[in-house]
Order: structure tokens, then C-alpha cells, then sequence
């Protein structure tokens, strides 16, 4: 199978899916992520443009955590980071778009629609109009993914999975995937960190019967 991943910001990919994605990979389906936005003028108290030597970084981080998982079709897009409400969403689904014509995916992941950061909403409403059911669309389902500290920080909006996946034997990938996001890590007991991602996915895992899993709200299926 062709898999599609679109996250918002670099880490989002392993937080949300990166165990599920190690499972993809190691039953031999093809697995490219998206990364829509640059993820980090908005911790600058100038609000400026991103510095290169922050991309040059950034862009070295994710090749590494991609990797560690078996993925090389990475795509990097360089999106205003917690902005992308101010730019027209067209320009947004248009790059969805590329990528669906391009690859043409069976699986698409992306962000919950209700997590607080704006950027999730945004890319997940962006995915929910590039994926719409027109004739000869290969995508047969759409996936929402939780990702921590954004997903359970929306206190009114909650986060109802209906579709878990097993990554007991992957938990271990997904950890060490994460270990080369140095720039994104934090320390226990912030759940952006690799005790956090752990607990979280051994939790979800006791919730569904598994030792570890990730959880996922099933958006759209198509049976032809």
C-alpha cells in the first residue's frame, strides 16, 4: 500500500504516528510524510523569519527520524509556523493536492481536527478538502492522530478514538526515531517528552488490549 502522512511541524510525524509507521514500513508499504511547516518563528519574541541555521538543523533532524523508521520520501514545506491561519487555505490544499496526485496514496494520517494548536486544525481541514470522494480517488481511508501536548490541551474538544494499531514491536523505533528531535524534546513530565511518548502509547496499548499502541479516529472509509 501507498501511505500518506501530512503533519503540521517536525516531530509531529513520530508523535502522532511514528510507531505505526515502522509497522507500514516493515510490512513492505511505501510511506511518505509531509511536513507542512517550518515549526519554530513562533517561539521568537521578534516573530521574525526563521533562521537558516534553524532549517539546516531542523531539516537534518527529521531526515534522521524518518529514517530511523525506513522512510525516505520526506517533504518538507516551510509554512509560517502557528500562522497558518492567516494564509489562504487554498495554498494550503494545493500543496495536499500535490502530494495525493503525485503518490497516490490507499492511507492518509493527519492531525485531529480539534487540538489546540491552530496549525493541527488547519492541516487537518486542508486534508479533509484535499482527500474529498471524487471519482477516481485511490485513497480508500483517512486517519486522525493524537499528538501530545496539543491534542489533550484542548479542554473542549475531545480526542474519541475508534482505531488502534498495535506497535508493541515498534515502540522501540518510535523512541529512538524521537531521540533525534533534539531541538523539540523536554523534559519528564512535559508530555513532549520520551517518558511521555512511552506511557502514553503503553496506556493506549492497556486501553485496546495491546502492550503499547497508537490511537486513531477513523474519518472517512471507502469500500469500492
Amino acid at each position: 500500500m501507498k501511505i500518506l502522512v501530512v503533519a503540521a511541524h517536525p516531530d509531529d510525524e513520530i508523535i502522532g504516528v511514528g510507531g505505526t509507521i515502522a509497522r507500514h514500513v516493515s510490512k513492505g508499504d511505501e510511506v511518505t510524510c509531509v511536513i507542512l511547516g517550518e515549526g519554530n518563528t513562533s517561539r521568537n519574541n521578534t516573530y521574525t523569519s526563521v533562521q537558516q541555521t534553524y532549517l539546516e538543523m531542523s531539516h537534518n533532524e527529521t531526515h534522521c527520524a524518518c529514517k530511523e523508521l525506513g522512510v525516505s520520501n520526506i517533504h518538507r514545506h516551510e509554512f509560517s509556523d502557528n500562522r497558518f491561519d492567516s494564509l489562504s487555505l487554498l495554498d494550503i490544499v494545493k500543496v495536499v493536492e500535490g502530494h495525493i496526485d503525485r503518490i497516490g496514496p490507499e492511507v492518509v494520517y493527519t492531525h485531529f481536527g480539534g487540538d489546540i494548536n491552530i496549525d493541527h486544525a488547519v492541516t487537518f481541514r486542508a486534508v479533509m478538502t484535499a482527500t474529498r470522494p471524487l471519482p477516481g480517488s485511490t485513497i480508500k481511508s483517512v486517519y486522525a492522530f493524537e499528538t501530545l501536548s496539543s491534542t489533550e490541551w484542548n479542554f473542549t474538544s475531545c480526542f474519541r478514538p475508534n482505531y488502534f494499531v498495535n506497535i508493541t514491536d515498534y515502540l522501540t523505533k518510535k523512541l529512538n526515531s524521537m531521540k533525534h528531535y533534539q531541538s523539540e524534546l523536554r523534559e519528564f513530565p512535559h508530555p513532549r517528552s520520551l517518558e511521555a511518548i512511552s506511557l502514553n502509547a503503553k496506556v493506549w496499548g492497556a486501553k485496546s488490549g495491546f502492550h503499547a499502541a497508537e490511537p486513531f479516529m477513523l474519518v472517512r472509509s471507502f469500500e469500492n
